[in-house]
C-alpha cells in the first residue's frame, strides 16, 4: 500500500511515499530537498496497492506538509542516509506525452527549417506502412499514437526563410498535430494525391530514407519506394535523393528545453542505480546476478519507464575469490560490480555503467586499488571529452584521445556513441575498436562530424592493476550521458560516478 503528499514550500518540492513491501515502506524526497525516512509498517495483503491522498490544488497548502511530515513522525520514521528512491520524480505516462508533443512542436518549428537547408533537402518524404514504420515515424506524430494507422506518407516542404516548413500528409484518416492531409478518398488513390502535390510544388531534391550507411535513415522499405517512383513518373523520381544527413541531424539534435529536461531523465537513471546497489536488493551470499537484473527490469517497468535492453551485471573478482567461489553467480562479500542499465523516458534514452564493491565484514570502503580503477577511468573521461570540437569527425576526436591516453600510461579502449531518442542513436561515433571485430554498418559512422545540441554515452574500458587483488588487472566498463554544446563543450548531463558504490 502507498499514500502520497506533495508539498511545494520556499521553492522546495519533496514527496511522501509510503510502500509496503516485504513489510516494508519508505518516506522519499526529491533530489532538490534531499531528506529522507524509512518507516516500518504492518504486513498488508496489498503490496503495489498506491493511494494518492493529495490531489494537485492542495500541493501548496502548509498544512498538508505538516500532516506529511507528522505522518512520517507518528509512524515511526527513522533518517535513510544516501540517495534516494526515483519513483517520486517520475511524470504519469499522460505527462510525458505532454511533453512529448510539446517538444515536437518546438522542434518541427525551430529545428527542421535549417536542417532541411543544411541538407540541401527541399521536401522530404517519410512513407511509412502500418507495424512497419520508419524509425523516423514515431518523433515526428504526437503521441499517443502507438502505429501508424494503414500506409501514411508525412510531407514537409520547406517553402524557403521566413515561410517555414509547411507539414502535410497523404493518410487514410489524416495525422493529428497539424498536418494537412491531401488525400481525399473516392477522388483519387493516395498515391495518386500525392504524386499531384509534388508536382504541383516542385521541389528540386526531395529527400527520401534510404541509407547504406545509417540504419535509423533507411526506414522506406523496397516495395514503398517502387510505389513512389511508380507514382510520382520517371522525371520526377530523378529528383529522388538520400535523406540520410537530414534523418540523422533531426534524430541527433536536441532543443533546449530537452538538453535542460535531460538532467532529470538521467537523474532517475542516477537514482535507480544506487537504489538497486544497495543493501535493499543485493543481499550478499544470497541475491544472484539473475535476481538483481530482474529486480532492475521489473522496478523500471513498474516506475513506467522502458528499458530498451536487457540490464546487466556482472561480477568482478580477485583470483583468489574466482577460485573459491567457482562458477557462481551469488553475490558475495569482496566482490566488484558492474552494470549496465538504460532507460527510454519522456522520448530519451540513457545509457550508463556504473561499479560497486560489496563490502567483506570490517570493511569499511573498497580496496585502494580499485578506487584507483575508477579514478584512471574519470581520467580517461576527462581526455576524451575535452577532443570534442565542432566539425571533428568521431574518427579525429577517438584518435586524438587514444593517443593522448596511452601518452599518461592509461590502458585504455573507446567505443563512445550518441544518444537520444536511441540509445545507440545517429550521430558522431568515435569508436576506437578494429574494424575487423565489429558491425561493419558502424564503420562509415565513424567519418561523420560532431554538431552542437548532441548528446553522447562517453563509453570505454579502462584497465588498472590492484595490488590488494595481487596486480591483477581489473577492467572498468564506464559509461556516462553527456551533451555537446558549442558554449559549454562537452559536459556530463548529471554527473559521474566519482567513487565507488558500497553494498554492505
Amino acid at each position: 500500500m502507498s499514500s502520497t503528499i506533495f508539498g511545494l514550500s520556499a521553492g522546495l518540492s519533496y514527496r511522501f511515499s509510503g510502500r509496503v513491501h516485504k513489510n516494508t515502506a519508505a518516506l522519499f524526497c526529491c533530489p532538490n530537498f534531499p531528506i529522507g525516512y524509512t518507516l516500518n509498517f504492518p504486513s498488508s495483503q496489498y503490496p503495489f496497492l498506491e493511494v494518492n491522498a493529495m490531489r494537485k490544488h492542495h500541493r501548496h497548502s502548509p498544512t498538508m506538509i505538516c500532516l506529511g511530515l507528522a505522518l512520517a513522525c507518528a509512524m515511526g520514521a527513522t533518517p535513510v542516509s544516501g540517495p534516494q528512491a526515483p519513483g517520486q520524480n517520475v511524470l504519469t505516462l499522460r505527462e510525458q506525452a505532454d511533453q512529448i508533443n510539446a517538444w515536437m512542436t518546438a522542434r518541427f518549428e525551430t529545428l527542421l527549417p535549417a536542417l532541411m537547408r543544411r541538407a540541401g533537402i527541399d521536401m522530404w518524404l517519410v512513407v511509412n506502412r502500418e507495424y512497419n514504420e520508419d524509425p523516423l515515424y514515431f518523433t515526428m506524430v504526437p503521441k499517443p499514437a502507438l502505429y501508424s494507422s494503414g500506409t501514411v506518407v508525412l510531407i514537409f516542404h520547406d517553402k524557403g526563410p521566413g515561410a517555414g516548413v509547411e507539414r502535410l500528409c497523404s493518410a487514410p484518416h489524416g495525422v493529428s498535430g497539424g498536418y494537412k492531409n491531401i488525400w481525399r478518398p473516392r477522388v483519387k488513390t493516395q498515391f495518386e494525391a500525392l504524386a499531384d502535390y509534388v508536382r504541383q510544388a516542385d521541389p528540386k531534391r526531395i529527400g527520401i530514407d534510404v541509407s547504406s550507411k545509417w540504419p535509423l535513415a533507411d526506414g522506406l522499405s523496397v516495395a514503398l519506394r517502387e510505389k513512389l517512383a511508380t507514382a510520382l513518373g520517371p522525371e520526377i523520381s530523378k529528383r529522388l535523393v538520400s535523406a540520410e544527413d537530414l534523418c540523422v541531424g533531426w534524430l541527433e539534435t536536441r532543443t533546449s528545453e530537452e538538453m535542460k529536461t535531460y538532467q532529470h531523465i538521467c537523474a532517475v537513471a542516477h537514482d535507480l542505480i544506487r537504489e538497486f546497489y544497495s543493501s535493499r536488493v543485493i543481499v550478499p551470499g544470497q541475491t544472484t546476478e539473475e535476481d538483481a537484473v530482474w529486480w532492475i527490469r521489473q522496478r523500471i517497468a513498474s516506475l513506467g519507464l522502458e528499458a530498451w535492453f536487457q540490464p546487466s551485471i556482472d561480477i568482478i573478482r580477485s583470483k583468489k575469490d574466482a577460485a573459491r567461489h567457482g562458477e557462481s553467480t551469488v553475490i558475495q562479500p569482496g566482490d566488484l560490480l558492474h552494470c549496465d542499465v538504460g532507460i527510454r523516458y519522456i522520448g530519451l534514452c540513457t545509457d550508463m555503467q556504473w561499479q560497486a564493491y560489496v563490502l567483506r565484514p570490517g570493511e569499511g570502503g573498497a580496496p585502494a586499488g580499485l578506487q584507483k580503477a575508477l579514478d584512471n577511468a574519470n581520467r580517461v573521461a576527462d581526455i576524451l571529452m575535452a577532443e570534442f570540437k565542432t566539425g571533428r569527425t568521431g574518427q579525429d576526436i577517438v584518435s586524438s584521445a587514444m593517443e593522448k591516453g596511452r601518452a599518461e600510461d592509461l590502458s585504455l579502449l573507446i567505443y563512445t556513441h550518441p544518444l537520444g531518442y536511441n540509445g545507440h542513436a545517429a550521430g558522431c561515433t568515435p569508436d576506437a575498436r578494429d574494424p575487423k571485430t565489429i558491425d561493419e554498418v558502424n564503420v562509415p559512422k565513424w567519418s561523420y562530424p560532431l554538431y552542437p545540441d548532441t548528446a553522447y554515452s562517453i563509453e570505454f574500458s579502462c584497465r588498472t592493476a590492484v595490488p590488494e587483488w595481487g596486480g591483477q588487472e581489473v577492467g572498468i566498463g564506464y559509461e556516462e550521458d553527456a551533451l555537446y554544446t558549442e558554449k559549454g563543450g562537452c559536459r556530463f548531463i548529471d554527473g559521474r560516478q566519482r567513487t565507488l558504490l558500497l553494498i554492505k
